[in-house]
């Protein structure tokens, strides 16, 4: 029996990035997309800042991104 290789899910090839030394980057967006009126400006500052991901998440996205 011939084992493939996971394929690479697009989805979060869009919204990570892989640096040279092996962290991963993503924007932090969760929540951003609406309602923006009641939210304060510095909430909304913060979800432009790009965030690393601690080692356990980092572990399984590097799994999805096939790296």
């Amino acid at each position: 029996m011939s084992h493939s290789k996971q394929k690479t899910k697009k989805a979060f090839t869009k919204r990570f990035k892989v640096t040279t030394t092996g962290k991963i980057l993503r924007r932090h967006q969760l929540g951003s997309g609406h309602l923006k009126r009641n939210k304060t400006k510095g909430a909304l500052e913060r979800h432009k800042k790009v965030v690393t991901l601690f080692k356990g998440e980092a572990r399984t996205i590097k799994k999805l991104l096939g790296a």
